[in-house]
């Protein structure tokens, strides 16, 4: 049985249009469906935790939405019951998607998704708070500083939405990830890669961890990502002078940032990542407050995924 988790605000509305599409497709092909439509925030991964609560039942989780509601479900999930879960983009980044180069064509996707078998994928974990109590999954990645602050500016901001309505909503990643640049503040801290290896830095712009090659809407900032490997690409962007670091973050949107002055990448299995100052942190765009600690583990394999 196949079931829809749709989101019909995403990408303003974008979700919605793409949802119309796919039940025209659907009730054509005489295809059986159940289809829940989310109101507000929160309920994609309620449904997902409903649905997959008891186990057995060999199902389907299809999403009709951004990134965010994606990461909602993939929170949901009761992984005991190994769902397979697959994705039609209708948000503003659609990362994953990209990533994983799903179709953009709603209909060249639910085909897709319908006539192919699944793959066991990683998914990350990041944890926070005192003693680490709260645990949050990604499929993307999770970070702390600059990259989290824009993804925090971003989940009310009105200028995403009329950028939505214009069809440019990439764009207000890159117009808020300029305000964030010239108004962050780069702090010390220290990274720690498999509970070994200890690297310090001075002028931390930010630290991001990932399962897939881009994040804020097609930056890809970790060009060595393999969601298969069982690995973290962990990127540290950390320069005294914030000026220099301008062409190599914001060209990363069209080509992969690499190894260069100010940018270093890494490969490990968990990392604990250390801030002298509270920083914004997310996990694939969603808010887990200010922190200046995190703990990020990946899961290897774990998810049955679409793609």
């Amino acid at each position: 049985m196949y079931y829809f988790i749709v989101n019909p605000n995403s990408g303003n509305g974008k979700g919605l249009r793409n949802w119309n599409s796919i039940l025209r497709y659907l009730n054509k092909k005489h295809i059986g469906y159940n289809a829940f439509l989310t109101a507000a925030p929160g309920e994609a991964g309620l449904k997902a935790a409903e649905l997959t609560r008891n186990g057995g039942e060999e199902l389907t989780i299809i999403v009709v939405g951004g990134d965010g509601t994606v990461n909602e479900v993939i929170n949901g999930l009761s992984m005991d019951a190994r769902p397979v879960i697959g994705i039609i983009p209708s948000g503003s980044g659609n990362d994953l998607a990209k990533s994983l180069k799903i179709p953009k064509n709603t209909k060249k996707c639910i085909k897709m998704i319908l006539s192919s078998s699944p793959g066991c994928i990683d998914y990350g974990v990041v944890s926070y708070g005192s003693e680490e109590n709260f645990n949050r999954r990604f499929i993307i990645s999770s970070g702390i500083g600059f990259d989290a602050a824009v993804c925090h500016g971003l989940l009310d901001s009105k200028v995403k939405d009329a950028l939505n309505r214009l069809h440019i909503g990439k764009t207000a990643y890159f117009i808020k990830g300029v305000k964030e640049f010239l108004l962050s503040s780069p702090v010390k801290g220290y990274i720690v890669l498999d509970g070994c290896k200890r690297v310090e830095f001075t002028n931390i712009l930010f630290v991001s961890a990932h399962i897939m090659p881009y994040e804020g809407g097609g930056y890809m900032f970790a060009p060595c990502a393999d969601c298969r490997d069982g690995k973290l690409e962990i990127c540290v962007v950390s320069s005294g002078n914030r000026l220099k670091l301008i062409p190599s973050v914001f060209s990363a949107k069209h080509r992969p940032l690499g190894f260069k002055r100010g940018i270093r990448l890494y490969e490990c299995r968990e990392a604990h990542i250390h801030t002298e100052q509270p920083l914004a942190v997310h996990a694939d765009g969603e808010s887990c407050k200010f922190q200046t600690d995190i703990y990020v583990r990946c899961v290897e394999r774990r998810l049955r995924f679409i793609y």
